[in-house]
């Protein structure tokens, strides 16, 4: 028969060993040991002027090649400007081609050697104050001009009549006189209508440019291409600058030659009036 005290000591041996593997299952496993962390090489800042000079080498070429391709895509030439602007174009360029030349017929025309010469209304005095009136019609007819015009009507008037009325000789002298101012201002009148035409062209190609641009549209929304609307909104803006370049200066110079006309009218209506005093106070055969 076995003792009751081995039975006791055997279960208490068992307890605590039950009980220290409980406390070795509840105990949190060991951390693993740390790692140090890994070296980071850092490389120096360059210099200030070395980091400019990479970054102007990085970015000039790429600015360049942008502003290259900006000005070939949105330039615009003048052979590609005149083809925009359509058959207008050279309404305008046959405007301003005769434009340029009145410009320069008046400044040939309207000089004081052109309306009453020195020359000629020194030797009309010679002539007229020796009473030699055909040596004075061959010297107007040798020198064409306005005062020559104004001298051969009152010679003409003289010679016709065989008493000449001082106010009737007057009235013929300062018609004669008006006609030929009239000739000259009306002259000048070219610029000022060219002035006037050429926007007018101007206008009538931006109508038929807008026409352009958007009947494309009106026909057919889905049809309509970008480069159709550029075109015609292209010649719409074209036209109507090469009109005003053309009208502008024309507008300029006729106000200049118009007061030039004022000034050769009043020169030659006090030679017409000293030739009609000569005529007057002539010595008589």
């Amino acid at each position: 028969m076995i003792k009751p005290r081995y039975p006791i000591a055997w279960i208490a041996a068992l307890l605590l060993a039950g009980r220290c593997a409980t406390a070795q299952l509840a105990e949190p496993p060991a951390p693993p040991p740390l790692q140090p962390p890994p070296a980071v090489m850092v490389a120096p800042a360059p210099p200030p002027d070395t980091a400019a000079g990479a970054l102007a080498e990085a970015v000039g070429p790429v600015n360049g090649e942008a502003a290259t391709g900006l000005a070939r895509h949105y330039g615009m030439s003048w052979g590609e400007a005149w083809r925009y602007g359509g058959s207008i174009m050279w309404f305008i360029l046959a405007l301003s081609i005769l434009g340029g030349m009145l410009v320069i017929y008046f400044l040939f025309i309207l000089r004081p050697a052109q309306v009453a010469p020195r020359l000629l209304l020194s030797e009309l005095r010679d002539r007229l104050g020796e009473g030699d009136m055909n040596a004075a019609r061959r010297a107007c007819e040798h020198r064409a001009c306005p005062l020559s015009s104004v001298t051969l009507a009152a010679l003409d008037h003289i010679r016709g009549v065989s008493t000449s009325e001082v106010p009737l000789l007057r009235e013929l002298v300062e018609a004669e006189g008006s006609r030929q101012a009239e000739n000259l201002q009306s002259q000048t009148q070219f610029l000022l209508d060219i002035s006037v035409i050429t926007p007018m062209l101007g206008l009538l190609g931006t109508v038929l440019g807008m026409l352009k641009a958007f009947g494309s549209i009106a026909q057919d929304v889905a049809a309509a291409k970008p480069v159709i609307l550029a075109q015609g909104v292209s010649q719409a803006i074209i036209t109507t600058i090469f009109g005003l370049i053309v009208a502008i200066p024309c507008m300029v110079f006729y106000a200049y030659f118009r007061r030039r006309v004022s000034r050769m009218v009043a020169l030659l209506e006090i030679a017409a009036t000293e030739i009609m005093t000569l005529l007057i106070t002539r010595p008589r055969a």
